[in-house]
């Protein structure tokens, strides 16, 4: 059976600013963070650093070893005037 190897992206849409939109994707798990100028470029970009990093750094795919992939989720939070006064 091949080894399966997974890591965590996380994309987001920022603007820049002249006002242009990119997608960013970040690596957390490995601290890599890469760009483009839509999701699938963005991806491509991260896959091809990741890859990079990874012939410098093999050690590291032992870290990524797993059967399945990892599971993310979404919150939403809200701004609570109250809350923001207990933080402060």
């Amino acid at each position: 059976m091949e080894k399966k190897y997974f890591t965590d992206i996380v994309l987001n849409k920022e603007k820049l600013s002249d006002g242009s939109t990119i997608f960013v994707a970040h690596c957390t798990s490995l601290g890599i963070t890469s760009q483009g100028k839509d999701m699938e470029e963005a991806l491509a970009n991260i896959k091809e650093a990741i890859d990079l990093y990874l012939e410098e750094e093999p050690e590291r795919y032992d870290e990524m070893l797993s059967n399945e992939p990892p599971f993310f989720s979404v919150v939403e939070v809200k701004r609570s005037a109250k809350t923001a006064h207990l933080v402060r």
